[in-house]
């Protein structure tokens, strides 16, 4: 499977043109992240979203002792790091390969060369984000929900 098929996949870019999917292949940048690597640190600055092409990440975050706690794990297709996109602040978790992990990098001066090329293919992919922050949004408040 190709680049293409693969983004094509990722609910990041659903509603996207072929030509479009096209163009946002060329921008990305294939990683490759061994199990157990950490592919970015909590506090991190961040300025990439990472498309898993091939693979499983854990999300985790430090609770007031410092001690690392499992928030999610994430599988391909789906996508990580869109936060800083959106936000330019530090990173809010730490991301860690479960297993061997294929990735495609998307830099925000990747997504801005898209803005510019394709400005409707954007918003869709700016509706995307939306759409899936929220649903984690919704499923981080149902485990909280459930503790109380």
């Amino acid at each position: 499977m190709n680049k293409v098929d693969h983004l094509a996949q990722s609910p990041l870019f659903e509603r996207l043109s072929t030509e479009e999917l096209s163009y946002i292949s060329s921008l990305s940048r294939p990683t490759h992240v061994r199990a157990g690597e950490r592919i970015f640190e909590e506090g991190s600055i961040g300025d990439s979203v990472y498309i898993i092409i091939k693979g499983q990440v854990e999300v985790s975050r430090r609770d007031i002792t410092g001690e690392s706690k499992r928030l999610a794990t994430i599988s391909a297709p789906d996508f990580f790091g869109e936060m800083s996109l959106i936000q330019k602040e530090f990173r809010s978790a730490s991301i860690t390969a479960l297993t061997d992990v294929e990735l495609l990098q998307m830099s925000a001066e990747n997504l801005v060369a898209f803005r510019r090329r394709y400005r409707d293919g954007f918003t869709f992919i700016v509706i995307n984000i939306a759409r899936v922050l929220a649903a984690r949004l919704r499923e981080s408040s149902a485990r909280l929900a459930a503790r109380l």
